[in-house]
């Protein structure tokens, strides 16, 4: 069923590269924000250094409502500008005839405050979290994946620009508190009235949905790690009466790099540490500064996803959120719609995982189990230049894609240089769906545009039809209900015996091998292949 395509100009302001969003790229950012805990509110400003590439005579900023833009300074300026529903326009020259264009970095300063809005079931309704711990004191967390982070802090509000230098944010806080946010701490400051300044850096680049403030009683420990990029810095944040439950349940962090790391590739971010960080909400890929709320226990709150009984042998946030430091934060899509890189990928991960663990029959088996959550509700892949992100099915759908994908490339060493190469070439960058599909056939040596097609273009799950001669020595087949052109191949083996079967979308024919049972034909197709089956007549 496909869904109807309804979007409002706000929608379109904010997901797509407007001509106030063009000739502009972000090299870093420094927000200073201030919450007032009491109150639940805001104030701060956010200093944007870009490059200017073309000549922009109005700028773009994104700050959703009812946050209140004070004042835009920059270049010895005050900038006028107005305000459209979530979007500020900013006039950077009044004059066309008096200005000269001249390639170059500069800055903008955005003063605002308010109240921003609360996110009533994070991490899936975006916004501020207003909470308290279990001794009532304030917690406060940020989660806006999706909502953007434009929800409580002015920036380019779009995922194809990430600032190239990375950023520092400065939280001033309570000095009973302790401010949390990506990359390393710099340092601490106390400021008048009873507050600290908490500054951190990062210097890598960074979507600005991972940017993060989280503020609470907070305790920490530190660990370091020998990975494929040297030393690895390794920082846990939990709340002071969960300092043993933490140090427990995290022993779970270097086996899950480890395993990442395997088959991924270094860790992306070596310079910014990798931190967990407990917060009053489910978990977030935060950038360096993992969110976790999984209340150390393993599994997804304590439940097994796949039923497989695999899931329930490590923490769902801990391995699911830290595999996003690769997909989602290291190679980051440039449009919503393609959100499926982010978590078709990382939900592999837990397969990936689990075979590191538990061995290959082990990952066969929870990835088998995870499909009784795809729906086909609509199409993975969302709609381009609206923020809009597709079907939940980007999660288990996409990572089931993956999975047959490599049963058909039938070479693991392949396949993993394949998702290292991955890696490798998009490093802090950002893509589209198409670089990742054409990286994939060409690397593997194979044209899997079809299959690209059928699992994330259409709701369709592609049927396999067959039947046996009655002499039970050839099989015939084909797929239907599929994109055309449909060119999956299949490979089956079993204890004895193996062979390959490359269905179209007319009747082919195999002699199958002697001591080949037919009866275990559906079943080993279906564990390893997101595919229906059906066994038909003979055709006259």
């Amino acid at each position: 069923m496909e869904e109807k395509s309804f979007f409002t100009k706000a929608d379109t302001l904010r997901g797509s590269i407007t001509e106030f969003r063009k000739g502009w790229d972000v090299i870093s950012y420094e927000l200073t924000i201030q919450p007032d805990i009491i109150a639940e509110t805001i104030e701060g400003k956010n200093t944007i250094t870009y490059r200017e590439d073309l000549p922009v005579y109005t700028m773009q900023i994104d700050l959703q409502q009812p946050l209140v833009v004070d004042s835009i300074t920059g270049n010895n300026n005050n900038y006028r500008f107005r305000r459209d529903n979530n979007v500020c326009y900013v006039y950077l020259r009044d004059s066309l005839a008096q200005y000269k264009f001249a390639p170059g970095i500069r800055k903008l300063t955005i003063y605002y405050h308010g109240r921003p809005k609360e996110a009533k079931r994070a991490p899936w309704d975006g916004g501020l979290v207003w909470s308290n711990d279990a001794n009532k004191n304030p917690w406060i967390a940020t989660a806006c994946q999706g909502l953007g982070a434009s929800v409580w802090w002015p920036c380019k509000d779009h995922q194809s620009d990430e600032p190239d230098s990375g950023m520092s944010v400065h939280i001033i806080a309570p000095d009973t508190l302790v401010a949390i946010s990506n990359g390393r701490l710099q340092n601490v400051t106390s400021s008048k009235g009873g507050y600290k300044t908490w500054t951190w850096q990062v210097k890598n680049p960074i979507n600005s949905y991972d940017v993060t403030m989280n503020i609470g009683k907070y305790t920490h420990w530190s660990d370091t790690l020998m990975g494929e990029g040297g030393k690895l810095d390794l920082e846990y944040w939990v709340l002071n009466d969960n300092l043993e439950k933490g140090k427990k349940q995290f022993q779970q962090i270097k086996p899950m790099i480890r395993s990442h790391e395997y088959w991924f590739g270094k860790y992306p971010f070596y310079e910014d540490s990798y931190k967990l960080v407990e917060t009053p909400f489910l978990g977030m890929e935060h950038q360096s500064a993992v969110a976790y709320g999984n209340k150390f226990e393993n599994g997804y709150l304590g439940k097994d996803l796949s039923g497989s009984g695999w899931g329930s042998k490590w923490d769902f946030i801990i391995i699911h959120e830290s595999g996003h430091e690769w997909f989602g934060n290291s190679i980051t899509s440039k449009d919503m719609a393609d959100m499926w890189i982010h978590e078709g990928f990382t939900s592999y991960s837990e397969t990936l995982f689990t075979e590191t663990m538990f061995g290959k029959k082990a990952a066969a088996d929870y990835n088998y189990g995870i499909r009784k959550n795809i729906r086909n509700d609509k199409n993975v892949i969302g709609f381009y230049g609206v923020n809009k992100e597709g079907s939940g099915d980007m999660y288990y759908k996409a990572s089931n894609m993956l999975n047959i994908i490599r049963q058909s490339i039938n070479e693991d060493t392949k396949f993993r240089n394949i998702l290292r190469g991955l890696n490798a070439t998009f490093y802090h960058e950002t893509v589209t769906t198409r670089q990742i599909e054409d990286f994939i056939s060409k690397e593997s040596g194979r044209d899997f545009s079809k299959v690209f097609d059928q699992y994330l273009r259409t709701t369709q799950v592609p049927l396999l039809e067959y039947y046996f001669s009655k002499n039970k020595q050839k099989i015939f087949f084909r797929w239907t209900n599929c994109v055309s052109g449909f060119n999956l191949p299949i490979i089956i083996a079993d204890k004895t015996e193996g062979f390959t079967i490359t269905p179209t979308q007319t009747w082919k024919n195999v002699s199958l091998p002697k001591n080949f049972s037919s009866a275990a034909w559906a079943d080993i197709i279906e564990k390893r292949y997101y595919v229906a089956m059906q066994q038909t007549k003979a055709q006259s």
